[in-house]
C-alpha cells in the first residue's frame, strides 16, 4: 500500500510525511517553529520569483531566510499550509517583497490545524 501523500510505501518506505494512518509526521524545529507561527497569526504573507524559489517569508529576520524557505515547502508537501500566491493579504505592505513578483499568503490546512492543536494538547516527541 502506497502512501497518498508522498508516494512512498506504507510498509516502511513512507518518508515521514504523515500520509499514512501508521506513520509519524516528522517535522523539523523549523517546521514546528512556523506553525506555532500559524497558530498565533492564521495567514502570513508569501512571496516568490517565477520558478521553484517560493514561498519567501521574511517576517521573521533572526532565522536564515533559506531554512524558512525549506521548512515551508516542508510543510506544504506534508499538506500542513498552503501557500496561495493569487491571494494577497489585504491591507499587507509588501514592500519589503518588491524584489519578488508574486505576493501572497499563506495559511493552515485542516490537516494543520490538527496538528497544531494536538502539538498544544500531546506536546512534541523528540
Amino acid at each position: 500500500m502506497n502512501c497518498n501523500s508522498c508516494g512512498g510505501a506504507s510498509s516502511g518506505g513512507c518518508e515521514g510525511c504523515g500520509g499514512c494512518s501508521n506513520t509519524a509526521l516528522y517535522l523539523s524545529p523549523e517546521e514546528i517553529e512556523m506553525l506555532r507561527r500559524f497558530a498565533q497569526t492564521p495567514f502570513l504573507p508569501a512571496a516568490a520569483r517565477n520558478g521553484p524559489d517560493g514561498p519567501v517569508f521574511l517576517e521573521a529576520p533572526e532565522q536564515d531566510p533559506r531554512e524558512l524557505r525549506s521548512a515551508l515547502r516542508g510543510l506544504a508537501k506534508k499538506g500542513l499550509i498552503r501557500v496561495d500566491y493569487d491571494i494577497p493579504i489585504s491591507n499587507f505592505d509588501y514592500r519589503a517583497y518588491a524584489d519578488y513578483p508574486l505576493h501572497g499568503s499563506m495559511a493552515l490546512t485542516a490537516r494543520g490545524q490538527t496538528v497544531v492543536e494536538l502539538m498544544e494538547i500531546q506536546g512534541i516527541e523528540e
